[in-house]
């Protein structure tokens, strides 16, 4: 699993396998398909692109290690021991992709719960 890190530079979430997003305690929270991000409900987060987590505005709401272009990446805090893995929920049906916006070089001012609960 990847560390998600918020715009502080702290952990924020988890990234599984390219496509499961999990929180710090290692609830499935979200999922990839392709570039755009889901919340569990099923809800249109966002998009994922180089490394970032945008959101409907192109805002940045978190990034992984490596991330490229948005704003300036604060230090990265120590991460915290990467929690269980719970059982993954079925994947609910997806509402339509919001369109996408121009990406940002700004942060955004969701936490990165705040994405994916929207």
């Amino acid at each position: 699993m990847d560390a998600i890190y918020g715009s502080q530079g702290d952990v924020v979430g988890w990234l599984e396998d390219e496509e499961i997003v999990r929180d710090l305690s290692g609830q499935v929270v979200g999922w990839l398909y392709g570039d755009a991000v889901y919340g569990l409900s099923g809800q249109h987060a966002g998009y994922f692109n180089n490394g970032n987590f945008r959101d409907d505005r192109g805002t940045v709401v978190a990034f992984v290690a490596g991330a490229q272009g948005g704003p300036a990446k604060p230090a990265r805090h120590a991460r915290p021991a990467r929690p269980a893995r719970a059982a993954r929920p079925a994947r609910p049906a997806r509402s339509a992709r919001r369109t996408r916006a121009a990406r940002a070089f700004a942060w955004s001012d969701l936490s990165f719960a705040q994405y994916l609960r929207r």
